[in-house]
């Protein structure tokens, strides 16, 4: 079971509103569905979808998959770059181009076909997503920890809803920003207009990006960026709506980049606590070479 208390700062939000927010990773169809069936409770009550949280309200939400067989993703042998693994859990370095579940428009080749031919039982909230505690875009490369454990997909799920996780990543922007460091603090949603996208909008979730200047371009500045909430497109929508789209996003930029293949982010440094021995894991992946080679490329006397 896992439990998620409520602070001052959330008391008043609608039960399902709060926990899409806590836990991304879970739509707020799935959540009605799972407070109506009994399966999400508040101190052992039984509750609305609509009950509006309290401050020091402690949610008890049980974690049993809901099965819907048409829907189980099918195995696929794709081979994984796996940097650490144990009973637990493991990390990968996802590549670029790879989707991470299943969706409509993309129904093989993605993260969760690969997991599902090398483990036959994985832990999840859906069996659409098995062991997926968080995602990456499709064209994004870098590092993800999945849950192999039930304890994993529970502790780890937590960690991820109150923010305590770390997590950073290497993105170059299309011309030059004028600060070294600061803090993006802008409002995401989703654009009205085209439902596949994101936008910066009042009415959207808290959005915290961190960033620092790496180094500087003729018309490109690399910038390390930490994300403190995991909105859908976070990094690239926060960037895009200052003036400085990520370089190669087709979706948020000006789209291809003579040398460049792909949007260039990419999900360097993770760190989490492990579930059960609570020792504090750090990991980093190494610039990919296609993204090494363009930022050689800008570095040559023209």
């Amino acid at each position: 079971m896992m439990i998620i208390k409520v602070n001052n700062q959330e008391a008043g939000m609608r039960l399902d509103k709060f926990l899409a927010e806590k836990l991304p990773e879970l739509s707020r169809s799935f959540i009605k569905k799972l407070i109506e069936e009994g399966k999400i409770k508040i101190e052992g009550r039984v509750i609305e979808p609509s009950y509006k949280v309290k401050a020091e309200d402690e949610i008890e939400i049980e974690i049993e998959e809901l099965r819907h067989p048409e829907k189980v993703p099918k195995p696929q042998d794709i081979s994984l770059k796996i940097i650490y693994e144990d009973g637990d859990l493991l990390v990968i370095d996802k590549p670029p181009g790879m989707a991470v579940h299943p969706a409509p428009g993309c129904e093989e080749n993605t993260v969760v076909n690969a997991l599902l031919s090398r483990y036959k039982e994985l832990p999840s909230f859906s069996s659409e997503r098995p062991g997926i505690i968080h995602r990456l875009d499709k064209d994004t490369s870098g590092l993800m920890v999945i849950a192999k454990s039930p304890l994993a997909l529970n502790e780890l799920s937590k960690e991820f809803a109150e923010r305590k996780t770390q997590k950073k990543y290497l993105a170059l922007l299309v011309g030059n920003l004028p600060l070294d460091e600061g803090i993006i603090d802008l409002p995401i949603g989703r654009d009205p207009f085209d439902r596949k996208k994101m936008k910066v909008t009042l009415g959207g979730k808290e959005a915290l990006t961190l960033f620092r200047v790496l180094r500087r371009y003729k018309d490109f500045t690399l910038v390390e960026a930490e994300i403190k909430t995991g909105r859908t497109h976070q990094i690239r929508v926060h960037f895009s709506y200052g003036g400085y789209p990520i370089a190669g996003d087709k979706t948020y930029g000006e789209g291809k980049v003579e040398g460049l293949e792909r949007q260039f982010l990419h999900a360097y440094y993770l760190s989490f606590r492990h579930p059960r021995t609570k020792e504090k894991l750090i990991f980093v992946s190494p610039l990919p070479e296609d993204l090494k080679k363009f930022l050689r490329s800008l570095a040559l006397p023209k």
